[in-house]
């Protein structure tokens, strides 16, 4: 006769013994479900004007806007360390600033002078970019401004212009981080049109109207002038995501991919893991999450404050990006991190 216990999955204590397996590094290494490399980061850098720089972004610790030379001194070193990939995001002067961005599609613009020294410096890495008007808006909205709301399809005629001179620059993924309706398929239209077949679309499928982006917007610039004006909307809550809303995800996970991303994205991280897992499992398309700046900002404040570990915070972060399914990971830990994987590489 089969006991009860005999059928269950699991043995009893002490027949079952879970911690036999974590007693040692070997073997917790040897059973470990899931794992990081350097080729599942992508590093964000914010690039700038000038030459011989870098200056310190006050509300992002150990995170610097780079001039162009800097910027291909530490790109190298990133593609040394195996990271596959970083993405551009510029700080743009107050004085190319204007309401139509006009900026944006520059073909000599800082953005499209760094994608061109980058591919001809250091081939061997991919450069995505930022589709959004932001940084070149004097609103500091990711679109064209229009009877106190932001216009759709207006955004997405300028976003297209943006994405085609990125493009003729050499830029690999193109990152359209707007939110607007329609723009994955406008983009790619665009794209096959221009013969530029072969660059990739990483949809910022599922971005959220967070309280984690102000680090970021200082950055790049964006946050001085934000919301001021009275037709000018006081947040992006019209185009951004409701952190309330799941199922929303999958419906835009769903319209990107049928408009011709290749990846999708996930942004912020870590409260929206659950809807990492949701995309991987709906979809299967390579999927990914960005660790925003107020993300990062928090583990650097806690770390350098003692009150936690950063170095195992930061490792901890990203692994549980990779467990919820995520293809890669967005980080300005990505170098850190590198280099901890190389040093426990064997």
């Amino acid at each position: 006769m089969t006991s009860s216990a005999a059928r269950a999955p699991w043995a009893p204590f002490p027949l079952s013994r879970p911690r036999r397996l974590r007693a040692s590094p070997w073997r917790r290494a040897l059973v470990a479900e899931t794992r990081l490399a350097p080729s599942d980061l992508i590093w964000p850098i914010f690039v700038m004007e000038g030459e011989g720089r870098e200056d310190p972004v006050e509300s992002l610790p150990g995170v610097s806007r780079l001039t162009l030379d800097r910027a291909l001194v530490r790109v190298e070193e990133a593609a040394k360390l195996g990271i596959p990939c970083v993405t551009l995001f510029p700080y743009v002067d107050s004085s190319l600033k204007t309401h139509d961005c006009a900026e944006a599609w520059n073909p000599d613009n800082l953005i499209c002078r760094v994608i061109r020294a980058l591919k001809r410096e250091i081939p061997e890495i991919g450069v995505m970019t930022d589709v959004a008007l932001d940084p070149y808006s004097l609103h500091g909205h990711d679109g064209i401004l229009r009877d106190g709301r932001i216009a759709n399809d207006a955004s997405v005629e300028a976003l297209v212009r943006q994405a085609m001179a990125q493009a003729e620059a050499g830029a690999d993924v193109i990152g359209p981080s707007d939110m607007m309706d329609g723009r994955i398929g406008a983009l790619r239209a665009a794209l096959e049109a221009g013969g530029f077949q072969d660059a990739l679309i990483m949809s910022y499928t599922a971005k959220y109207a967070s309280a984690f982006y102000g680090p970021f917007r200082d950055a790049v610039g964006s946050g001085a002038n934000f919301g001021k004006g009275e037709d000018v909307p006081k947040d992006k809550k019209t185009y951004q995501m409701n952190p309330a809303n799941g199922d929303e995800a999958l419906k835009e996970a769903a319209l990107d991919l049928s408009e011709g991303a290749d990846m999708l994205m996930v942004k912020p991280g870590l409260p929206y893991l659950d809807l990492c897992r949701r995309l991987k499992d709906a979809f299967g398309a390579p999927t990914f999450a960005y660790q925003v700046s107020g993300e990062y900002a928090m583990i650097q404040a806690a770390a350098r404050n003692g009150w936690i570990d950063g170095e195992r915070a930061m490792m901890e972060t990203l692994t549980s990006f990779k467990r919820a399914g995520c293809d890669g990971v967005l980080t300005y830990f990505a170098v850190e991190a590198a280099k901890r994987l190389r040093a426990e590489a064997p």
